[in-house]
């Protein structure tokens, strides 16, 4: 009985042994090994994320339902409802092109219908303001005024949020229903001798350069010009024999578009008697939906025209918005959306988007925009609301065509030199976005399974002077490497 009393306690008491393995560590989640690599961004960096798969499974959440500044996302948006409501975005774009007029007492006129693509080029092949310019000087010799008339969308330039010192610049210039060249100008430098005032052309503008020359050194040149100013302001420093050009925008379009058909009329021998002038429609409550309710804006009758330009596809053009982050030709298109029913104002577009996004299922706490490019710091979007458009325009009977605009990881547009030389070369298809503290990356990646993966991550609150970039796309492919 003693025996087996004993025998008992030894059973009860654990024998440690040096053979004993220790318990395996649970593998950290593929959350919490995305949440660590976004840790590495800067300090102070908010991330939004969610991935999913194509038919909506999530994979990684991240504050997915928290409100973000998209940036250039809001891209993706405004084109994604140009495709669900513009009728014959593949067709030629009969309605949008720019058009020449003789009035009463010799005057011309140029009209602009929301096309982003007239050009004055001198190698231009289509879409020229030289061909209006052939039509007039076939019908006269003679002209007074030339009139630049954009009345067709309300005179909004700018839109609500976008900083005021990006005015000066290519990625803030003024929007019109007329627009030429992309509505900006090339300033061209070039450094002299050393102490010598450098070289410097710019058209349309009056150019004040008190920049210098210096021998050696690095470049520093800056430039600025008041709202609605017609002279800009070089300085700075430049080394002797270094050339620097930059576009920098035009603050009223139908202004210089008409200042540019009349150089063409004098080179065809056609003699202006009289003044380059403006036709603005002013923007009224009755532009915005929400003051007028339903009530449509009676469009103003047109003249009989000389002539009028048939520009290429619709379809062309959200390639360049999406595929090179065009702003401009965002903004155009968020404004013919608006023509649909309304002005052509920039309320009338925000409604006729939202009525795609209701359509989407994309709720309405998910976003607010203010414009159409994603210049705009008012703008907000969620990773959800961005995936749910997302994944419901892949599933439209245009998505796979829409789809074809984004740029593609280390091959084209705005992601060419990103993902090269990685397994995600040429397997994401992503709009970028960037803008005062702000980086977005959303859109479709084929992970190392072969299955497609939707996504969109946002960051916000980057400090200044440094990038939350690599972080991100480390992301992307850590998701994309384990699915």
């Amino acid at each position: 009985m003693p025996c087996l009393v004993l025998a008992l306690a030894c059973a009860a008491i654990p024998v440690p042994t040096a053979f004993a393995a220790p318990p395996p560590a649970q593998a950290a989640s593929l959350q919490d090994q995305v949440e660590q690599v976004l840790a590495t961004a800067p300090a102070g960096t908010r991330f939004g994320l969610l991935v999913t798969t194509a038919d909506g499974r999530e994979i990684v959440a991240i504050n997915p339902d928290a409100r973000f500044i998209p940036a250039s996302n809001t891209k993706l948006f405004t084109t994604i409802a140009a495709y669900a409501l513009l009728p014959g975005i593949d067709a030629p774009d009969a309605q949008g092109g720019a058009a020449v007029a003789l009035e009463a007492g010799g005057d011309v006129a140029l009209y602009g219908h929301g096309d982003a693509r007239l050009s004055s080029a001198p190698d231009c092949a289509e879409d020229c303001l030289a061909t209006l310019a052939d039509a007039v000087s076939a019908r006269t010799r003679k002209v007074r005024d030339v009139i630049g008339d954009d009345r067709w969308f309300p005179d909004e330039r700018w839109s609500s949020g976008m900083s005021w010192n990006n005015q000066v610049t290519e990625s803030g210039t003024g929007i019109s229903a007329l627009s030429l060249d992309d509505n900006a100008l090339e300033l061209v430098v070039q450094g002299a001798a050393g102490g010598q005032t450098p070289q410097a052309t710019l058209p349309y503008y009056r150019l004040r350069n008190e920049a210098v020359t210096l021998e050696g050194g690095t470049r520093a040149l800056a430039f600025d010009r008041a709202p609605n100013g017609d002279e800009l302001r070089l300085v700075g420093t430049i080394p002797a024999g270094v050339s620097w050009r930059y576009r920098v925008g035009i603050d009223d379009p139908a202004h210089y578009a008409a200042s540019r058909l009349r150089a063409l009329l004098e080179a065809r021998g056609v003699k202006v008697t009289g003044v380059v002038r403006v036709r603005h429609r002013p923007a009224t409550p009755l532009d915005d939906p929400r003051q007028r309710g339903t009530r449509p804006v009676p469009a103003a009758p047109e003249p009989v025209f000389l002539a009028r330009l048939s520009p290429p596809a619709l379809a062309a053009d959200v390639m360049r918005i999406n595929k090179d982050s065009q702003n401009l030709h965002a903004e155009l298109l968020l404004r013919r959306i608006g023509r649909l029913s309304g002005s052509g104002s920039v309320a009338d577009g925000l409604a006729a988007l939202r009525g795609v996004l209701a359509q989407a299922g994309v709720p309405r706490a998910g976003y607010d925009f203010f414009d159409g490019s994603g210049m705009s710091t008012y703008n907000r979007a969620s990773p959800r609301a961005t995936v749910l458009l997302l994944r419901w325009a892949a599933g439209q009977p245009w998505g796979a065509a829409w789809r074809a605009t984004l740029p593609v990881g280390g091959v084209d547009g705005t992601l060419k030199n990103r993902f090269a030389a990685t397994p995600l070369q040429g397997a994401i298809f992503a709009k970028t976005g960037s803008l005062n503290a702000s980086n977005a990356l959303s859109g479709f990646l084929r992970a190392a399974s072969g299955q497609e993966l939707i996504f969109s991550i946002y960051a916000n609150d980057v400090p200044d002077g440094v990038s939350a970039l690599p972080a991100l796309d480390r992301a992307v492919q850590l998701i994309a490497a384990q699915n």
